[in-house]
């Protein structure tokens, strides 16, 4: 199936498109729109976020790059052989991913990084060709309880058969993983609900999934 993300300028859910604008104004150097995954169709995993940060991949244009989120997620990813290169926190500092690919439940910014749920069920037909497109996709590794429940409608399963938990592993019929941590937010590291230590033990967990 061919996956089409959709467009920077994406006019489907008014609330943020209203902000979209509102941040075009007060940050005209930002790439405001609705961000596109990184990383091939072809990828094994499917790491799946809340959606862009407002000064992150808001600003970058591409999925957890520029803010904390970004430095937990991409330190494993590189530790654990998903990707190459040196991670400069800019869409363009040539860092890339192997094997995995980035995306988020809902693609455009919401405001106080806190997405309504008619435009999380809005954006949920992307994740859906999304996943359809991904002919190798065995683990899909969902930060957070958006983005879990964001994979289960996505694949018609029951939010009651799957609950979240950090480090929960659920066997999906049809023969998916999905692995599920806490987002990978300042707030989440501050607190000490998860660490790089942590996240980094998720994200081996994955690897030995996919070997």
């Amino acid at each position: 199936m061919e996956f089409n993300p959709p467009p920077a300028d994406c006019l489907l859910c008014p609330r943020l498109v209203a902000f979209r604008r509102d941040n075009q104004q007060k940050f005209p150097d930002f790439y405001n729109g609705a961000v596109a995954p990184f990383g091939g169709l072809d990828a094994a995993v499917l790491v799946v976020g809340l959606a862009p940060g407002l000064k992150g991949a808001n600003a970058s244009g591409r999925p957890f790059t520029g803010d904390f989120a970004g430095v937990i997620l991409y330190s494993a990813l590189a530790a654990n052989g998903f990707a190459q290169g040196t991670y400069h926190a800019r869409a363009d500092d040539g860092f890339t991913l192997r094997g995995v690919r980035i995306t988020n439940a809902v693609r455009c910014v919401p405001p106080e990084n806190k997405p309504t749920p008619a435009e999380a069920k809005t954006c949920n037909p992307f994740l859906v060709k999304e996943i359809a497109a991904m002919p190798n996709l065995k683990v899909i590794l969902s930060l957070g309880l958006t983005s879990h429940q964001a994979v289960l409608k996505t694949l018609k399963l029951r939010q009651a058969d799957y609950k979240f938990a950090h480090g929960a592993e659920h066997h999906l019929p049809g023969g998916l993983t999905l692995i599920d941590s806490y987002h990978t937010s300042r707030y989440n590291v501050q607190t000490g609900r998860l660490s790089q230590a942590m996240f980094d033990a998720i994200v081996a967990r994955v690897k030995t999934l996919v070997k």
